[in-house]
């Protein structure tokens, strides 16, 4: 059945085999819930979640679809997934997501980004029944210069930190795929269309990653503590998580009826909701109810970027898609997350918040 209030797509992806790789993390799981209430057939293949309040857990999302523990740099097992469950369209968020991480361990994360999104777009090649992929990559593959003005999707690609580069590279690797193997010219051949992603700084409930702001606020004020930041002055685009999601789920839409949509998007919040860290602090303290934070001198020597934000008129124009939150808005739909997950039937609860967003 497919609940119609949260379906913006037209029953498009009642009955469709989707695939999501990455399925347990917060992206992931968000996604995974809403294509479940579309009506779609969930196959998820990811690493088990990071903790045992992550949304996918208390939303009990592993009863309601078919689950599979794996590994993206096993490429024998991700091609035996696609080759067992047939899924029409696929969405690829398994990665290692942290920059601070990234710094300690970088070897790894190329691997789980760039061989494992490598992996994923060879699975989709041998693949005779996808038609759709949508590659989630990061706004932080830019080459930014903490310019003022926004990045287009026609902007060099980089990276200063190695998050950042394996994201680009990413980036470099599916667009070679694109013009190598699914070309537009070939497109009765092979058939699939292929996009990548690129989405601001994304907040919402279920999120327990270590060394991300709102994570990072919720533990200091649940423990009565200070919350502690290093980059008050930075800027960044907030966003809730459902706001990239909704473009997701429409380029995917579209890309299935038509090359035309294959390529780079950007999904970004209004200019409004570009804010300093300092500010998107305040305002959660404020929904909380009560908190201070104080900034903290890090000298690791790891690199943050002070200022960055996404254009993202090629969503606006092309696919219809444009923000419906404000970030304060973004910010009581994650505060009330965190009020209730220890109390509340989360599975209704994440529902009930998509359907508001919808409406």
């Amino acid at each position: 059945m497919v609940n119609f209030k949260l379906d913006l797509f037209d029953s498009f992806y009642k009955n469709k085999n989707v695939l999501i790789t990455g399925h347990c993390g917060f992206k992931g799981s968000w996604l995974t819930l809403w294509l479940k209430e579309l009506g779609a057939n969930v196959i998820g293949y990811g690493l088990s979640p990071y903790t045992k309040n992550d949304n996918f857990e208390v939303t009990k999302l592993k009863d309601k679809i078919i689950d599979i523990r794996g590994d993206i740099r096993d490429l024998n097992k991700l091609n035996n997934t696609f080759l067992t469950y047939k899924p029409e369209i696929v969405f690829h968020f398994a990665a290692q997501p942290l920059v601070r991480v990234a710094y300690e361990n970088p070897k790894d994360t190329y691997a789980i980004n760039v061989m494992g999104t490598l992996n994923v777009l060879e699975a989709i090649r041998k693949s005779e029944t996808v038609k759709t992929a949508v590659m989630i990559t990061s706004d932080k593959c830019y080459e930014n210069n903490e310019q003022i003005w926004t990045y287009r999707e026609c902007d060099p690609l980089g990276g200063y930190d190695p998050y950042s580069s394996s994201k680009a590279c990413c980036e470099l690797l599916i667009a070679s795929y694109i013009k190598s193997f699914f070309n537009e010219a070939d497109y009765k051949v092979h058939n699939k269309a292929i996009a990548s992603v690129r989405a601001g700084n994304v907040i919402g409930g279920g999120d327990w990653s270590r060394d991300r702001i709102v994570p990072d606020c919720v533990r200091a004020l649940r423990n009565k503590e200070s919350i502690k930041i290093r980059n008050p002055r930075a800027v960044r685009p907030w966003q809730h998580v459902l706001e990239p999601l909704c473009g997701y789920l429409e380029l995917a839409k579209k890309m299935y009826y038509s090359i035309n949509y294959c390529g780079a998007w950007n999904f970004g919040p209004d200019f409004k909701s570009i804010v300093k860290v300092s500010e998107l602090v305040d305002l959660f303290i404020e929904a909380w109810g009560s908190g201070k934070y104080e900034s903290i001198c890090c000298n690791d020597g790891y690199h943050e970027a002070n200022l960055l934000s996404l254009d993202c008129t090629k969503a606006r124009l092309l696919l219809g898609w444009k923000p419906r939150l404000k970030v304060d808005e973004a910010i009581n739909y994650t505060v009330d997350w965190y009020k209730c997950f220890e109390n509340s039937d989360m599975y209704k609860f994440d529902v009930d918040q998509i359907c508001n967003y919808c409406s």
